[in-house]
């Protein structure tokens, strides 16, 4: 449970550290500090590409309900995506012939035709503190799976 102090955006920063924090620095990924972001529940990873002027991102977007987030009638959400680009933000258009950006889900499901997730659209849902970790360790180990090779080109979907 979130103390009274905590928002439930801290706590979910708080858990995305903990749970996946460790293995994205690892990959030389940086959460950036940007506590207006995070208070909107926008929390972002980042990594320069060696020798390249693109960067590559794994933002976790936050849909926290009710006044906490444990409201087991509307629980909260989150959903992952993927860019690598030239820009210094991951929405602004790019023409770079190497930019990118999927959905977690859509990248897994339909790009490497991996139905371990129910659809492309997905978002992670959870009541609890346990459901959260849960969700964040699923997601996590898909975007070291298939996100982050993807991300550095190092992994491509099937053809055809």
């Amino acid at each position: 449970m979130t103390s009274i102090s905590q928002s439930p955006q801290e706590y979910f920063r708080l858990l995305l550290v903990t749970v996946v924090g460790q293995a994205f620095t690892a990959a030389g990924y940086t959460l950036e500090e940007r506590p207006s972001q995070w208070a909107g529940g926008l929390f972002r990873f980042a990594k320069t590409v060696e020798g390249e002027v693109l960067t590559t991102f794994i933002e976790y977007q936050l849909l926290a309900y009710a006044d906490t987030m444990w409201a087991s009638r509307n629980p909260s959400r989150f959903r992952v995506t993927l860019t690598r680009t030239d820009q210094p933000h991951p929405r602004q258009p790019s023409a770079h012939p190497d930019y990118v950006q999927r959905d977690l889900g859509t990248l897994v499901v339909e790009d490497f035709k991996v139905a371990i997730l129910p659809g492309t659209d997905y978002w992670w849902t959870f009541s609890t503190t346990d459901e959260l970790g849960k969700a964040l360790a699923e997601s996590g180990h898909l975007v070291i799976g298939f996100g982050m090779p993807w991300l550095s080109g190092e992994l491509q979907p099937p053809s055809g």
